[in-house]
């Protein structure tokens, strides 16, 4: 894909303000229909970084699996403003205070970062973000990490499986 400064602000200003709509919106599905948008934002700044795997995975993954996952505990607990607690004064400053010292700790961790790109034309990898590239990688380099992690995925669906079988005569709640 083609990179453009203008297409990267404005996926840019669609992230920002999308990530302030999560934040502020008062409805929680509004809010995670702001953070699906942030998402697609994102994964319109991995194309534009050629990482075209990336950019699927967080659609599929995150906008799609954990965003689904986030509605149905939002509409689970049917939450809305008359059972919500009023927050005392205390518990919003305290917010405030860790809100800005997490600010600090940004601005700590970040002070001393160099922002200058250093790659030369002719030694630059064009392909490097592309799905061969990655399972060339993944299936050499990586095989057994790789292997690893689904024994370990399969071990984990064994045991949810397992878990939520249920015997006969047992009661749930």
């Amino acid at each position: 894909m083609a990179s453009s400064p203008s297409l990267f602000f404005f996926l840019s200003f669609v992230a920002l303000f999308a990530a302030l709509g999560v934040v502020l919106a008062k409805n929680p599905v509004h809010s995670v229909l702001f953070l699906i948008l942030t998402f697609f934002s994102l994964s319109g700044h991995y194309l534009i970084l050629n990482a075209q795997f990336l950019a699927a995975v967080n659609i599929i993954v995150y906008a799609g699996a954990i965003m689904v996952l986030f509605l149905f505990v939002i509409m689970f607990l049917n939450l809305n403003a008359d059972t919500e607690p009023h927050k005392s004064t205390l518990s919003k400053v305290a917010a405030a205070v860790a809100g800005g010292l997490l600010l600090v700790v940004m601005v700590a961790a970040l002070r001393d970062v160099q922002t200058g790109t250093t790659f030369t034309a002719a030694t630059f990898n064009s392909q490097i973000g592309m799905v061969s590239q990655l399972g060339m990688i993944l299936y050499t380099k990586y095989l057994l990490p790789f292997e690893l992690a689904s024994v370990l995925f399969l071990a984990a669906m064994v045991g949810a499986v397992m878990l939520g079988k249920r015997e006969a005569g047992e009661r749930n709640f």
